[in-house]
C-alpha cells in the first residue's frame, strides 16, 4: 500500500515537471526554433533545479541562462573532449619517448664507456686516475687485527671484499671478517715432523692466492708443498707436490682455476686446480724466485731475487721476456694492469715497468730512506709492493715504520710520493681491495724470508687502512 501511495505522490511532480518543460519549449519555440529545444533539453537532466528556478524567473534573465548553456555545451562537447584527450595522450607519449630516448642515449654512453674500459683493460692500457683524490687516514681509523703468534708473511682479500685470509710463520691460516674484524676460521699450524697426521702446514707459509670467484685458496710453504683449500669452509682439498724448494709465489689466473706457482728451485709450475692436476714446468731464472703475479692473460710475471731480473712468462708459447733494472735482490712484484708492473728490491728501490721495455720506466731509489750509523747507512729493504689494479695508485712497505703510497705519472712514466701511513714493524705483505676502499698490510716483528732483524716494539697483525677520497668541489 505504501509503495502505491509513493507512486501517486510522485506523479503530480512529474506532471509539474512536464508543464515546466512544456513552458520552456513554448518560450524557446518563440525565440530561436529547434536548436534551442536541444539546448533546453540537454541541461534539463543535469541542471534540474536551476532550470526549474529559472523557469519561474522573469524573461530578462534568459540571455544569461542561454549564455551559460552555450558555455556548458562548448566545454562538454564529446568531440572536443575526445580531441582534448587525444592531444593529451599524444603529449604524454611524446614526453615518454623523449625521456626514453634520453635514458637510452645515457645507457649507450655508459655501455660505450664500459666497453672502452674493458678494451683498454685487455690491452693493458687502462689507467684510472684516482691517486690525486686520495687523502691520508687518521691514525684512529686504522684497525689492527691480531691473531697470529708470529710475523705475518702473506695475505689475500676475497674479490667481494668481505674476507681476508692471512698466514704467518706460525704455520697457521686465519680467515677474517672485514666488517667486524673477527676471526671466522683458523687452520692451526702443526709441529715439524707431524706432516703425516696434521692437516695443514708444518713449516712457514710464504705465499697464498685466492681464485677470482672466491672458490679456492692456495697456500705455499717452506716444505715445498702447495695446499688447496675451499675458501668458504677452509676445508682441505688437495696437496700439490713437485717443487724442489720452498714455494715463494702463487697466483690464480683471473677468471679461471689455473694456478701458477714459483719456487726457490728457480722454476715456475702450472697447475689445474679443478682437475687436481699438474700441467707443466718452466725454467729460466738463475736464482731463487721471490715473487709471482698474474692477471687474466695466459702469462705470469716473476721476480728473480739475486739474479736481478724480472721475467714475463708466456705460458702457451713457452717463452719468456727478461728485464733488468735493480741493483739488489728483487723481493716483490705486482701487476698494475696487463702491461705494467711494480717491483721492490733490497737495494731500497721501487721500479715501474712496461712489458714492452727492457728497462724500468721509472725507479725511485731509497724509497723508504736509510738506517744505520753515519757513513754506514743502508737503505731500508722494500719487503712488499701492491698496486690498485688499472689505476695510478701503488704502495710499498719496508721496516721504516710506514707504508708509502705513490702516484704513477701519465702512462706510468714517473713515481711521485703521495703520503705515508704509520705502521710499526716489517710490512711483509700489502694488498689493495679490488674497489680501492682500503689497503691491508700484513705486519710482523721480522722479515718474511729470514730473521736478520727483530723489532720488539712491533705487533704481529693485520692493519686495515681505509683509503679516503677528497670530496668533490661543490662548484
Amino acid at each position: 500500500m505504501s509503495s502505491f501511495f509513493i507512486k501517486t505522490k510522485e506523479n503530480p511532480k512529474l506532471a509539474k515537471k512536464g508543464k515546466n518543460t512544456a513552458a520552456i519549449k513554448r518560450k524557446n519555440d518563440g525565440d530561436s526554433g529547434g536548436k534551442s529545444k536541444i539546448q533546453a533539453k540537454k541541461p534539463n537532466s543535469k541542471y534540474n533545479e536551476e532550470i526549474s528556478s529559472d523557469s519561474e524567473a522573469e524573461g530578462p534573465i534568459e540571455p544569461k541562462k542561454r549564455q551559460s548553456n552555450e558555455e556548458v555545451e562548448y566545454e562538454e562537447t564529446p568531440q572536443e573532449k575526445k580531441l582534448r584527450l587525444a592531444k593529451h595522450y599524444l603529449e604524454q607519449l611524446k614526453e615518454e619517448e623523449e625521456n626514453k630516448a634520453e635514458e637510452e642515449s645515457f645507457e649507450t654512453d655508459l655501455i660505450a664507456g664500459r666497453l672502452q674500459e674493458e678494451v683498454l683493460e685487455q690491452k693493458g692500457k687502462l689507467q684510472r686516475l684516482i691517486a690525486k683524490d686520495l687523502i691520508p687516514p687518521d691514525a684512529s681509523e686504522i684497525r689492527l687485527l691480531r691473531g697470529h703468534k708470529l710475523p705475518i708473511t702473506c695475505l689475500v682479500i676475497s674479490s667481494d671484499e668481505k674476507f681476508i685470509f692471512s698466514a704467518a710463520k706460525d704455520c697457521s691460516i686465519i680467515k677474517w671478517d672485514v666488517e667486524s674484524g673477527k676471526k671466522l676460521h683458523t687452520i692451526p699450524g702443526g709441529r715439524k715432523g707431524t706432516e703425516d697426521r696434521h692437516v695443514g702446514h708444518t713449516a712457514h707459509i710464504l705465499c697464498m692466492a685466492i681464485s677470482s670467484d672466491g672458490k679456492y685458496l692456495a697456500t705455499g710453504d717452506m716444505n715445498k708443498l702447495i695446499m688447496i683449500w675451499e675458501a668458504e669452509t677452509c676445508k682441505h682439498l688437495y696437496k700439490f707436490t713437485g717443487h724442489k724448494g720452498p714455494v715463494s709465489g702463487l697466483s690464480f689466473r683471473k677468471g679461471t682455476h689455473d694456478l701458477y706457482s714459483a719456487s726457490h728451485d728457480r722454476s715456475v709450475k702450472v697447475w689445474n686446480v679443478d682437475e687436481n692436476a699438474y700441467v707443466e714446468t718452466l725454467f729460466g731464472h738463475q736464482d731463487a724466485i721471490t715473487g709471482l703475479d698474474s692477471l687474466s692473460r695466459e702469462c705470469c710475471v716473476t721476480a728473480g731475487g739475486r739474479d736481478r731480473t724480472v721475467r714475463v712468462w708466456k705460458i702457451a708459447e713457452e717463452s719468456q721476456l727478461v728485464f733488468h733494472g735493480h741493483e739488489g735482490s728483487i723481493d716483490c712484484i705486482q701487476l698494475i694492469n696487463e702491461e705494467h708492473m711494480i717491483t721492490g728490491a733490497d737495494d731500497g728501490s721501487v721500479s715501474l715497468w712496461s712489458v714492452n721495455k727492457k728497462k724500468p720506466l721509472s725507479t725511485v731509489k731509497q724509497a723508504h730512506g736509510c738506517h744505520g750509523d753515519a757513513g754506514l747507512e743502508q737503505p731500508h729493504w722494500v719487503a712488499s709492493v701492491a698496486a690498485l689494479q688499472n689505476s695510478d695508485a701503488v704502495a710499498s712497505g719496508s721496516h721504516n715504520s710506514k707504508v708509502q703510497l705513490w702516484k704513477c705519472g701519465q702512462n706510468y712514466r714517473g713515481l711521485e710520493p703521495l703520503f705515508s701511513v704509520p705502521v710499526s714493524g716489517f710490512v711483509n705483505s700489502l694488498k689493495f681491495s679490488s674497489s680501492g676502499q682500503f689497503l691491508v698490510a700484513g705486519v710482523g716483528q721480522e722479515h718474511r724470508l729470514g730473521r736478520w732483524w727483530r723489532l720488539k716494539e712491533a705487533k704481529n697483525g693485520i692493519y686495515i687502512i681505509p683509503l679516503k677520497r677528497k670530496s668533490p668541489n661543490p662548484e
